[in-house]
């Protein structure tokens, strides 16, 4: 199912992604959700990568972090 705001996301993504990185998984995984067919475990995985597109985990502390400009 779609989701309608951040609160809704699941407690993985609120818990340790940032505000802009929820942001960029709601939308990536609306819009898989719709183009897949409803396909949620595919609309995941879609958000994920849309996610690691931008932002990477620190290896040293855990959190996520936008990358630098190559």
């Amino acid at each position: 199912m779609p989701y309608d705001s951040l609160s809704d996301l699941p407690e993985s993504v609120r818990e340790h992604l940032p505000r802009h990185a929820q942001e960029i998984y709601r939308a990536a995984f609306n819009n898989a959700w719709d183009e897949y067919g409803h396909d949620e475990s595919r609309a995941h995985r879609v958000a994920w990568s849309a996610v690691e597109h931008e932002y990477e985990k620190d290896e040293k502390t855990g959190r996520w972090e936008r990358k630098r400009a190559a």
